[in-house]
């Protein structure tokens, strides 16, 4: 599946499988805001922007934002929060890894979690590099998955792994953002803009994955996948005692701020 169809699936429930929750995003704004020392006329874009959680705030706050997401789902679903498209909001439907935009446009490009999503991450970065204003910042940011998510999915993709028509996993490219940067003269800071605890129920967890709310659930043939997932259900019975047991751990939203020196 292609990773437009992937997320035009999803949107309508991207949010509630995240554990990124709006109170947290408006902290996190906070310290973006801070972090780049805006002011009122700040531009501000993300690629991969999806529903929008990450800028959001920064919208309602009246800043100039630009979203480009290759999912035309996702994008209706950043509208919908915001009842319309007000008019310092502008998003487009497009491959981010070209981005369709003058040089020199923004004060500040924003990428949360994406990087590695991208065909050429070199061509992307340099798509980054292009945009951004002189003196601009670059924020390459993640959420980072709570331990206890994290274990529950290790969990469920061995039993993926068992399935006849699951196709052998496909090595990750090498990405190196701040070697990238480094060699091109920018200097780096990194920190944690938030931590925050997040708690879901194992039932709530089993539901996401029986909504595919997650690239991992269509690695499979659905047959495979039922198969996984009813037999991961009866271990989540006897591992966690209950499906109405609540697993909780630390999640964090961290950032490499890159500027020219």
């Amino acid at each position: 599946m292609s990773p437009s169809n992937y997320y035009d699936n999803i949107a309508s429930i991207y949010d509630q499988t995240r554990w990124m929750s709006e109170s947290v995003a408006e902290e996190v704004a906070d310290y973006i805001l801070e972090l780049v020392n805006a002011n009122p006329d700040t531009s501000f874009l993300e690629p991969g922007v999806g529903t929008g959680l990450n800028v959001l705030p920064l919208v309602k706050r009246g800043y100039s934002v630009t979203g480009i997401d290759i999912s035309q789902e996702m994008l209706d679903q950043f509208r919908h929060k915001l009842k319309g498209n007000p008019e310092n909001l502008t998003l487009i439907q497009a491959d981010a890894s070209q981005l369709p935009l003058p040089d020199n446009s923004f004060d500040v490009v924003l990428t949360v979690h994406m990087v590695h999503t991208v065909s050429h991450w070199q061509k992307f970065l340099g798509e980054v590099e292009r945009v951004l204003k002189p003196g601009g910042f670059y924020l390459n940011a993640q959420w980072i998955t709570p331990p206890a998510r994290m274990e529950f999915e290790h969990y469920f993709k061995a039993f993926l792994a068992k399935g006849t028509h699951t196709p052998s996993s496909t090595p990750s490219q090498e990405i190196n953002v701040e070697d990238y940067f480094g060699k091109k003269g920018y200097r780096a800071n990194y920190a944690v803009a938030k931590k925050w605890l997040v708690s879901n129920t194992v039932e709530e967890l089993l539901g996401f994955l029986h909504a595919r709310a997650y690239g991992l659930c269509w690695r499979s043939s659905d047959e495979d996948f039922e198969q996984a997932l009813n037999e991961f259900e009866t271990f989540c019975l006897g591992h966690y005692g209950s499906l109405k047991t609540e697993i909780s751990s630390e999640a964090q939203f961290e950032i490499w701020a890159y500027q020219l020196s």
